[in-house]
């Protein structure tokens, strides 16, 4: 899905995000897709401009091993001017705030739903799959639709 809805945009995630999926695929085996794809680039930075914007990020949000990948995230966006994608509310806010551009998963998927190449159905389904698996959205099991259109992100259908 992140493939198509990247369509000819470069997807890189930090060195912190391979880590903290690397933590989980024993739990979710799904997750060494996302590893082992070779459209999607590892940024292993080690200047000193990102180590500082990664250690920043890492005061304000980082508890333990939480939420590190966040801040690899932040620190590539503002250091190499990337647009990120967080669906975490807090580091979507300091990125709001330090001017780095910040969009979220279920905004990529009302485009793609838009530009008529993802049915809602389809959409309903994945954010329902989500939900299952503990993931937080800012709706319950069968509210993508009603919650969309309430934001002004797909018109109801």
């Amino acid at each position: 899905m992140l493939k198509f809805l990247t369509a000819d945009r470069a997807v890189i995630i930090p060195e912190s995000v391979e880590f903290e999926l690397k933590k989980q695929v024993y739990d979710l085996p799904a997750l060494s897709q996302v590893l082992d794809a070779d459209w999607i680039s590892v940024d292993r930075s080690d200047d000193l401009a990102f180590l500082v914007a990664f250690a920043k990020y890492e005061e304000r949000i980082a508890v333990g091993d939480l939420n590190r990948g966040e801040c690899g995230v932040l620190a590539l966006g503002e250091t190499r001017g990337f647009e990120t994608v967080l669906d975490d509310s807090v580091p979507r806010a300091i990125a709001e705030s330090e001017g780095i551009a910040v969009t979220a998963t279920l905004p990529l998927l009302c485009t793609a739903i838009r530009e008529g190449q993802l049915a809602v159905p389809m959409v309903e389904s994945l954010a329902d799959d989500l939900l299952a698996g503990e993931y937080y959205l800012p709706f319950a099991s069968g509210g993508f639709r009603q919650w969309a259109f309430q934001e002004g992100l797909i018109d109801y259908q």
